[in-house]
């Protein structure tokens, strides 16, 4: 019996992915709502390049295991993902959230916190919101 083929006639396999994946994403947006939040003037005793240091490297590794996570879910139904269109769509948004963080960052926005950066964190918090959504939506298209 292969891997995939395991963790689709699991009981449990399958689910404890799902837990990995949803602690991968909460993980990742804890550390994104905390940096927003120092962007926006809250907690300014905290320097903010030792903060995003902190929790971008923390939201890096959430990131990390909600991507390993729904690989491995992906690989167990990709046909049926694939035609799925909030599937594509959660797929396009990630790819989104990247781009803004590369903006973010290329700019360099930690440096500037002007009016720019808090439309980016806006953006990036909306975006992922999408991304939560849409995960949550599979289930049910």
């Amino acid at each position: 019996m292969s891997f995939l083929t395991a963790l689709k006639s699991s009981a449990w396999a399958y689910p404890a992915l799902e837990v990995l994946h949803i602690c991968g994403i909460a993980i990742l947006l804890g550390n994104l709502v905390l940096l927003e939040m120092r962007v926006f003037g809250r907690g300014k005793v905290l320097d903010v390049k030792a903060l995003a240091s902190l929790s971008l490297g923390i939201a890096a590794a959430g990131f990390a295991l909600a991507a390993a996570s729904g690989l491995l879910m992906f690989a167990s139904q990709a046909s049926e993902l694939l035609t799925n269109r909030t599937f594509t769509l959660k797929m396009l948004l990630l790819m989104l959230a990247g781009c803004n963080a590369a903006w973010f960052h290329g700019r360099g926005s930690l440096d500037k916190l002007d009016s720019v950066a808090r439309v980016q964190m806006v953006l990036s918090s909306l975006i992922w919101l999408g991304v939560v959504v849409c995960g949550r939506w599979i289930a049910y298209s």
